[in-house]
């Protein structure tokens, strides 16, 4: 076990993870294809934090999902969902003047685009005063991602007043996932607020291809973003299906990801996020942390939803287990039944 294994692990039996920000209806083409297409769409649930609340509840990792809805159908039926997959909804706001966030996804032979209907949402509407809630105040790891501060001014701040505290100084970890969203962003703001917001995390998730998106083509490994952020105590640089990288100080533990055939790769990222901290909570190494999260990721890229199923627990325990040269050469079971 690593020392910052060591220092989480167990952290979940005394206080649960707290997942804050936005989650939003989705109306999706049922069956799959081009929105124009479409002569009928489904309604899903969307929301990077939600989602990583629900795989850490699939991973019995106790999870809160904090944020604020309208008081409307949309609403209502994300509560519902977010609190059926076993995730403490206590911490979620009804706003009776503003509405749920609203997305349209229009899937596409390269990508899936998404529309989004957000403009003055309820969660948009959140402040730092979200911070005082019992459900922030007493989780023993806050988790957030870079699509917050993008919402509204109140969002940036609630999410500054969070990391601006010094980390010895913090009453509770801060794990951030960058999850950059251009649409959200105006013209040349985000890789400022980004950067700084990623520096002061305690664990800190980044995409490879998204740092040097951000920040610079000349990022060309997982080694020259530790350069660029080096004060989280973990950094996680996921290199698209090929790898993911974890740095512990000048420490770094390279896992491949194992081939899994991909239906759609939205949700992909906030299920590595939730596998790989739930790992860190149960104490497990770093390795097997990052294959937990290549586990988890698998289990979003085989749905056309964000959340898919995990393997049985005697599966993934098995999958953890396999050896170097084993996992390594992607031989793994996983898309067994």
């Amino acid at each position: 076990m690593s020392a910052v294994s060591r220092t989480w692990a167990g952290q979940p039996a005394r206080s649960p993870v707290a997942c804050v920000g936005e989650t939003m209806a989705a109306l999706v083409p049922d069956p799959v294809t081009p929105l124009e297409g479409a002569e009928r769409l489904g309604v899903r649930i969307a929301g990077a934090e939600s989602n990583v609340a629900v795989y850490l509840a699939d991973h019995a990792v106790p999870a809160r999902w904090v944020s604020a809805l309208g008081d409307d159908p949309f609403g209502r039926r994300i509560r519902a969902e977010v609190a059926s997959a076993g995730v403490d909804v206590s911490g979620v706001r009804t706003d009776p003047h503003r509405p749920t966030g609203l997305l349209v996804k229009d899937p596409g032979t390269e990508a899936t685009r998404v529309h989004y209907y957000r403009g003055g949402s309820a969660a948009a509407a959140l402040t730092e005063d979200v911070l005082d809630d019992d459900a922030v105040r007493t989780a023993g790891l806050v988790h957030l991602s870079g699509i917050t501060p993008a919402l509204s001014p109140g969002c940036r701040q609630l999410v500054a007043a969070l990391l601006e505290v010094p980390a010895a100084q913090r009453p509770r970890p801060v794990s951030f996932d960058v999850n950059h969203r251009p649409a959200l962003w105006p013209d040349g703001t985000a890789p400022g607020v980004l950067l700084g917001f990623a520096r002061q995390a305690d664990i800190t998730f980044v995409g490879l291809d998204e740092a040097q998106a951000l920040w610079g083509a000349g990022l060309t490994d997982a080694a020259a973003v530790r350069e660029l952020l080096p004060q989280p105590r973990v950094l996680v640089v996921k290199d698209g299906g090929r790898a993911a990288t974890a740095f512990e100080g000048d420490r770094a533990h390279t896992v491949p990801a194992p081939r899994v055939a991909v239906v759609e790769p939205v949700g992909a990222g906030d299920a590595f996020a939730a596998g790989f901290l739930a790992g860190l909570l149960r104490g497990e190494d770093t390795v097997r942390a990052l294959r937990l999260g290549h586990l988890t990721a698998g289990a979003a890229l085989r749905v056309t939803g964000d959340h898919g199923p995990l393997p049985d627990r005697a599966r993934l325990a098995a999958l953890l287990d396999a050896g170097e040269e084993e996992w390594a050469a992607g031989r793994l079971p996983y898309t067994t039944p």
